[in-house]
Order: structure tokens, then C-alpha cells, then sequence
């Protein structure tokens, strides 16, 4: 550990690992009881510790509602809230308390990326300012990235993303909600279905396998769960959305599942990679 966080005791070294996220040159602080006191010595320690950060924010409140946003105040360094992101060869333009952004899923970004073929089409229900589709844009040859999001604040941000990565064409951005526009505008075309958003993907699911072609394709699917003792977080997400696919006659198969990270004393997000079969009699 370095000098500069020698400030804080044992207890609290072991909170601060996780306690923050850099975006940009903006650095995110969830303040636990532990360090809640020396929120302004740890921005300082942040800003000493990583040159590249100028500015410093603390969450005031849980990602919340349809927008998945969150409360923040400035703690130190430049008062804003702005900023712009790099990840994968990709520039995301953000701003924090009006978007959902989460750095922790750089690597499922580039996973998801690896996996799309040539001329894919593909539906991203839930992307917020476009991280998932910017990415697949840059590193695949996809045919086109429908990139939806209900914020009309984070479409905005999308826009100027697509034109950040020089992506015209590939990734079309979408506002509204992920539902109604696939019923609407999206039927039957998609060789890939993007669902991350935990807290809404089981609810949404007949609408992903609505917009996938008849001939069936993927579905990448993001749970949150809750275990105890010895349950397999893996496990809980494969029964739910097996228990929701069989209700709706889909034949299926889950040949990847990962836990994803965990987000919070014995809460965990995961991923499936479902393969559907035909769809030609499902509706």
C-alpha cells in the first residue's frame, strides 16, 4: 500500500479497495460507515494517488429507479460531473448523475464484442450512453447495433458517442422503451439480444426472444442475486429464466454462465449466454 493511504487504519484499508470507481478523470466514492469521516482525506489520497484524476465525487444515494441513476456531491478537485471515459479503444462521453455508467464491466463489454459474427444484427434493450454497442461497433463487424435506452438524457450522450467512435451507421440509437420499440419497430430481426439490466432483464425477456429472428439466436442475459450459505448465484439465474423460457415454449440451452462481480454482502451479478432454437411457431 502506498504512503499515501497510511492514513487509514487496517480496517479501513480493507474498504477502500472497492469503495471507489474511476471514470474518466473523475473518481466515484461509496462512503461506508468505515471511511465515511475521512471522505475528504481519501479524495485527496485518490487525486495524489492517480494523476489523471480531477475530480473527486461521493454517491449520496443507491442506483434507483428507471434511469438507474444516483445521487452526487462534489468532495474535492474540479466541481463537475462530466466527463469522458476510455475503455477498449472506445471514448464514452458521460455525465454521472443523469446516466448510468459502471466501469466494472469493461471486460463483459469486450467479451460480448469477441462474440458477435460479421453481419450480425444485433439489439442492445438497455444501453444506456452505448458502452455495450460502441464496443461491438469498434471490434466486430456487426450489420447493426439498435441501441435503446428510456433516458432521453443518455440517447444524447449515445449520439455523441457514435460520433466520439466514428460509428455511423452501425450503431443506431434508440429512445424508449426497450419493449414497446422491439413490438413496434424491431420484430423477428436480431441475431443477438443484449439484456443488462439485472433488475428488469426476467420481466423483459418474451420481448428479446420477440425481437431475435425466427431461426432462433443468443440472448445475453444479467440477473442480480441473493445467496445464502451454499447456493451457486449461477444456479438461482439458470432456474429462474429456464422456469420462464419453458412456460413460454422456447427450447434453449445455457452453454456459458459466469458470475459477472459482486455488488454487495452475498448479492452477485451474473450472466447467461442463451442459445434459442426456432422461433418459427413461438410468437
Amino acid at each position: 500500500m502506498k504512503k499515501c493511504f497510511r492514513k487509514f487504519n487496517s480496517e479501513q484499508l480493507t474498504c477502500i479497495h472497492d469503495s471507489y470507481d474511476i471514470v474518466g478523470d473523475i473518481a466515484i466514492l461509496r462512503l461506508t460507515s468505515t471511511v465515511n469521516g475521512k471522505a475528504k482525506t481519501l479524495a485527496e489520497t485518490i487525486m495524489d494517488t492517480h494523476n489523471n484524476v480531477r475530480t473527486v465525487l461521493a454517491q449520496t444515494t443507491p442506483v434507483q429507479g428507471d434511469f438507474r441513476l444516483r445521487g452526487l456531491k462534489h468532495v474535492a478537485g474540479e466541481n463537475k460531473k462530466v466527463t469522458i471515459h476510455r475503455e477498449s479503444g472506445c471514448l464514452f462521453s458521460v455525465e454521472l448523475e443523469k446516466c448510468y455508467f459502471s466501469p466494472r464491466l469493461s471486460y463483459e463489454r469486450a467479451r460480448i464484442a469477441k462474440l458477435v459474427d460479421n453481419d450480425d444484427v444485433v439489439v442492445n434493450m438497455f444501453a444506456g450512453v452505448g458502452c455495450f454497442s460502441m464496443v461491438i461497433a469498434k471490434h466486430s463487424n456487426p450489420q447493426k447495433v439498435y441501441s435503446i435506452d428510456v433516458n432521453p438524457i443518455a440517447v444524447q450522450y449515445m449520439r455523441e458517442n457514435v460520433k466520439l467512435n466514428r460509428v455511423y451507421g452501425k450503431v443506431v440509437p434508440v429512445l424508449g422503451d426497450a419493449k414497446e420499440i422491439i413490438e413496434k419497430r424491431l420484430r423477428r430481426l436480431a441475431d443477438r439480444v443484449l439484456m443488462p439490466l439485472p433488475e428488469k432483464a426476467l420481466q423483459y425477456l418474451p420481448y428479446a426472444l420477440l425481437a431475435l429472428k425466427t431461426s432462433g439466436g443468443w440472448i445475453h442475459y444479467y440477473g442480480f442475486e441473493h445467496v445464502m450459505g451454499k447456493e451457486n448465484p449461477i444456479e438461482k439465474t439458470k432456474a429462474k429464466v429456464a422456469e420462464k423460457l419453458e412456460s413460454l415454449g422456447v427450447s434453449f440451452d445455457f452453454p456459458f454462465c459466469r458470475v459477472v462481480r459482486s455488488t454487495g454482502p452475498n448479492w452477485h451479478q451474473t450472466v447467461l449466454d442463451i442459445k434459442v432454437g426456432s422461433l418459427g411457431k413461438w410468437e
